[in-house]
């Protein structure tokens, strides 16, 4: 019978002195954690599950069965791994701190700006220089919309749309990533000026993708979506457990990138909330974040003005959404996501400096230990 481990953070330190020492940097970022949960799944049930901290975790990961002791090993490590600076074209985002992406849509049908920018080419050019003047580290542009019901979109239209929008951004030499499933899309946008692949496939809806991705050598977000294979992205959700299935599929996904060629280090993940998952599914992940770290890869997080926080605030409309928006990007912020993709870039970036100025502060607080 198939056994899984997984290796999820259930404690958190304001910092490693709070607990003398016995706290790890969260993949380098500025999350500590000092509890675990060591958890054995077999045949899709959880059959035991341990607690460690940093000194008990050689201890726990001793009792598990020889073969997978060494995935054991190696979640752990990954745990602990710090991720270097990303670099899209002259600029190096470093991961970290939590960067914020800006979600610039040319599509007619958005449910957050309902067109606006594709309609309005210099409204679109004016909103990206906004983001960035506001602190947006990197630029999203996508030309399909990938809500629930959306029509596929042919990939000459779609490129249509997001070429022009890339090269206005890439003249404000803006960091760019592209939207897209499609690798012709990919294609034509990193010759247009893009850095950075963000494929709510996860390279599985175009079988060219993988390649065109590995021969760009650029990085690469590999979002998890049950769908992805075909034109729904939604559709095919069934869970034994969200937490541990998406594990495992993002898993799969980043193993199938890496035999195709794309290098590790340009692999970042993404949970993908909202996409085929009900709202307890989306709590569930929001709430196991850290536990993503274990694949070795950073994590990008996406939930900006999404269904879920109209659900928790009496259905309240697109635009009402953005107390909600920040809840989870900070959220995620201490889950230790080193991107956080947004539409309100100005007030998540003013979030995320006093999230940051906590997080600095208590590195230094001394106040409660003796002496």
């Amino acid at each position: 019978m198939i056994q899984h481990v997984y290796i999820r953070p259930t404690g958190f330190a304001p910092g490693p002195q709070s607990e003398h020492g016995n706290a790890i940097r969260l993949a380098g970022t500025m999350v500590y954690a000092s509890r675990f949960a060591v958890i054995l799944r077999r045949g899709g049930d959880v059959v035991e599950r341990w607690l460690a901290s940093p000194d008990t975790i050689d201890e726990v990961m001793g009792q598990l069965p020889d073969e997978i002791g060494a995935d054991a090993e190696e979640q752990w490590a990954n745990l602990t791994l710090a991720h270097p600076p990303m670099q899209l074209g002259e600029r190096s985002i470093a991961l970290d701190q939590p960067q914020v992406m800006g979600i610039l849509n040319v599509t007619p049908d958005s449910f957050s700006d309902g067109g606006r920018f594709l309609d309005d080419r210099e409204a679109g050019r004016d909103h990206a220089a906004a983001m960035v003047e506001a602190g947006a580290a990197i630029l999203d542009i996508g030309g399909e919309s990938t809500r629930p019901g959306a029509k596929p979109l042919w990939e000459g239209d779609e490129i249509e749309r997001v070429v022009p929008a890339i090269e206005a951004c890439s003249a404000m030499g803006a960091a760019i990533s592209i939207d897209t499933r499609k690798a012709a899309v990919m294609q034509a946008a990193l010759e247009a000026g893009a850095h950075l692949v963000n494929d709510v496939s996860g390279l599985a809806h175009d079988p060219r993708s993988a390649e065109v991705v590995a021969e760009a050598g650029c990085p690469v977000v590999l979002m998890h979506a049950p769908g992805g294979a075909g034109e729904d992205l939604h559709s095919g959700a069934d869970y034994d457990n969200v937490v541990f299935d998406v594990f495992d599929a993002l898993r799969a996904r980043r193993d199938a990138a890496l035999a195709a060629g794309i290098d590790k280090g340009n692999i970042l993940l993404d949970v993908g909330i909202g996409f085929g998952k009900s709202l307890g599914e989306n709590l569930a992940l929001i709430n196991a974040l850290p536990l993503f770290h274990a694949l070795g890869h950073p994590l990008l997080f996406g939930a900006s003005r999404k269904r879920m926080i109209g659900a928790l605030s009496k259905e309240a409309p697109v635009e009402d959404r953005l107390g909600g928006s920040i809840a989870l990007a900070l959220e995620a912020m201490r889950g230790g996501a080193q991107v956080v993709r947004v539409h309100d870039v100005a007030e998540t970036v003013q979030a995320r400096n006093v999230w940051r100025g906590l997080r600095d502060a208590a590195l230094t607080d001394f106040s409660d230990l003796p002496g």
